[in-house]
């Protein structure tokens, strides 16, 4: 397992720290870990897990890019250093592959179920914190899955992210179109990324709001 795919311990997410953007505090799992690497570059450290002093910066497009821009590492460090102008599509690129990865843990842990069926009974029992849908999906099979999930005990979240082909290669199947997270820990964790990422795009489709 790589440091970037380290799942969000809830001990992290309890503490908290100083957005150098807005100097609100704030806690950890609304926030990006930045450190100086080698040349005095700054790198995002999704999973907090790299050596040296810490740099917060809260998990947003808006908040990243700010930062960068005016030199807020530098002043925060106390030393020259050197953000890339497009280091806030760098995180996005990492949490984004994060997240994915954070479904192939949760499968391999049996916390992940794929499949209309077994993703409708999960909707039904109140089981699922997320629905997973592949963003090219059918509709017509999505509007069905939803439907069930708007009657289900328990409301789950939404994620349209990923294509069929993406989530097929994360879990190890083929035609993968519904899946669902199950409650729990794995899911309470794998949240807290889902919700960084948000930070720095949408999780839904723009076309999935024109569908009726």
């Amino acid at each position: 397992m790589t440091a970037s795919t380290v799942p969000t311990t809830l001990a992290q997410v309890a503490r908290e720290r100083r957005d150098i953007v807005t100097g609100e505090v704030m806690a950890e799992d609304r926030l990006i870990r930045f450190v100086a690497g080698p040349g005095g570059i700054v790198v995002p450290d999704l999973a907090r897990k790299l050596p040296g002093r810490g740099i917060w910066v809260a998990a947003d497009r808006a908040s990243v890019d700010t930062a960068a821009r005016k030199g807020l590492f530098s002043r925060s460090a106390k030393a020259k250093l050197n953000a890339s102008p497009d280091l806030a599509d760098q995180v996005d690129s990492l949490l984004r592959r994060r997240v994915l990865d954070g479904l192939g843990l949760a499968k391999r842990a049996g916390d992940l179920i794929s499949g209309y069926e077994k993703v409708a009974s999960a909707l039904n029992a109140g089981r699922a914190a997320w629905v997973i849908e592949a963003a090219d999906g059918a509709a017509d099979g999505r509007r069905k899955i939803l439907n069930v999930a708007r009657k289900s005990p328990r409301a789950p979240k939404l994620l349209g992210l990923y294509s069929n082909e993406e989530l097929g290669l994360a879990l190890g199947g083929e035609n993968v179109i519904h899946t669902a997270f199950l409650a729990g820990r794995g899911a309470d964790q794998w949240t807290f990324d889902v919700h960084r990422l948000s930070g720095f795009r949408p999780l839904l489709p723009e076309s999935w709001r024109e569908e009726p």
